[in-house]
C-alpha cells in the first residue's frame, strides 16, 4: 500500500480533473461549478477528491456553504489559470486552422508595427486563402521547437544562423515633424539639435545598444559636450517615433522604419548627409519543417520584394559581404 502511494504521487497527475478544479477554485462553491460544467454536484466532487489523492494534499477547505482554498490549491490554481486558457487558444486556432493554409511568424514589436504591418494589406489581397498570425515579442524563439515558421529578426551578421537571410541593413538619422520646423527654426547644422527636445530609447546607454544612442550621434560630430533642451526616453522605438510624429522632439531614427513617414512627408530629415551608420540589419529565418510550404514560400518571395522597396528607398548600397544573401 505504501509503494502504492508512493507511485501515485509521484507520477504526473492527470489533466482531466483540472478543469472541476478551476471552475471550483473561482466560485469557491462545488454547485455553482457543477452548474457551469453541466454536471451534478457529486460528479464534480468527486473529480476534486480524485485531484486531490493524486496529488497527495487536500486542495480546499470544505465548510457549510463555502469551501476555501489551501495554500497547495492556491499554488495549483497559480498555474492550472495560466495554462488552460492558453490549451483552450491553441485548440480554437487547430480548429479554426483545419484545412487551411496559414503562417505564423515571430518579430519584435517595433518592427511589426512600423515596417510589417503596414505592408501586409498587400499579401493578404493577393492570398486571401492564407492566414497570418504574428507574435510581435522581442523574446528569441526557438524555430526548432516552436509553432512559428519563421522570423524577422534584427541583429549583427554575426549572431544570426548561417540559413538567415538579410533582407536590408540600416542607417541612423535625426528626423522631426514638419511641425516642429514649421517656426522657422534653424536646423542646418550638428550643433542646432541642442535647441530641441531629443528622444531615445531609455535603455540606449546599455553596452549592447549604445551604437542607436544620440550621445554616439554627437560624438561623431564632435559635440559629445552638447546638451539638449531636454531627454524624452521612450520603451520601443515605435513610441519614439510616435512622439517625433507629434512634435514632441527630435528621434535619431533607424531609417528602414521611417522610410515611409519621410516619402510622405509626415517626418522630415533636416540633415540628410550626416546620417550615421548601424552594425545592424534585418534578417529573414525560415523554419526546418517550414521551409517548403507552398504559402511559407510565397511568403519569403514577398517579403524579398518589400525589403528589395525599402533598400531602393533608402539608397542603401549592398554590403559586399553579404551580397550573396540579398536577392
Amino acid at each position: 500500500m505504501q509503494h502504492s502511494q508512493t507511485h501515485l504521487r509521484t507520477r504526473p497527475i492527470s489533466a482531466g480533473h483540472l478543469r472541476a478544479f478551476e471552475a471550483v477554485a473561482r466560485h469557491l462553491n462545488f454547485r455553482a461549478a457543477a452548474e457551469e460544467m453541466a454536471l451534478t454536484q457529486s460528479a464534480v466532487s468527486r473529480q476534486i477528491q480524485s485531484l486531490e489523492e493524486e496529488v497527495g494534499v487536500g486542495l480546499f477547505l470544505r465548510h457549510t456553504r463555502a469551501v476555501e482554498l489551501t495554500s497547495a490549491g492556491a499554488q495549483l490554481l497559480t498555474a492550472v489559470s495560466q495554462s488552460l486558457p492558453r490549451i483552450d487558444n491553441a485548440v480554437r486556432q487547430i480548429r479554426h486552422s483545419a484545412g487551411r493554409r496559414s503562417v505564423a511568424l515571430t518579430t519584435f514589436a517595433s518592427f511589426a508595427s512600423m515596417w510589417l504591418i503596414p505592408r501586409m494589406e498587400q499579401f493578404q489581397r493577393d492570398n486571401p486563402d492564407i492566414d497570418i498570425r504574428i507574435d510581435a515579442s522581442d523574446a528569441t524563439v526557438d524555430l526548432d521547437v516552436a509553432d512559428v515558421d519563421l522570423a524577422l529578426r534584427y541583429g549583427p551578421m554575426a549572431t544570426m544562423p548561417a540559413n538567415a537571410v538579410r533582407l536590408f541593413g540600416e542607417q541612423l538619422t535625426p528626423v522631426a515633424s514638419p511641425w516642429l520646423l514649421k517656426d522657422g527654426v534653424a536646423f542646418r547644422k550638428p550643433d542646432d539639435v541642442a535647441q530641441f527636445t531629443l528622444i531615445e530609447a531609455g535603455d540606449a546607454h546599455q553596452t549592447h545598444l549604445q551604437w542607436i544612442s544620440w550621445r554616439r550621434w554627437l560624438d561623431e560630430h564632435n559635440l559629445s559636450r552638447l546638451q539638449p533642451r531636454r531627454w524624452l526616453y521612450f520603451n520601443y522605438a515605435y513610441q519614439m517615433v510616435q512622439a517625433a510624429l507629434t512634435g514632441q522632439g527630435l528621434v535619431l531614427a533607424r531609417l528602414p522604419l521611417v522610410a515611409e513617414s519621410l516619402a510622405n512627408g509626415d517626418l522630415v530629415e533636416p540633415l540628410p548627409a550626416l546620417r550615421m551608420d548601424s552594425p545592424m540589419a534585418y534578417w529573414l529565418i525560415v523554419g526546418p519543417r517550414s521551409a517548403q510550404r507552398p504559402e511559407i514560400r510565397a511568403f519569403c518571395e514577398w517579403l524579398r520584394v518589400q525589403s528589395r522597396i525599402t533598400r531602393q528607398t533608402i539608397g542603401e548600397v549592398p554590403d559586399p559581404d553579404t551580397v550573396d544573401n540579398i536577392d
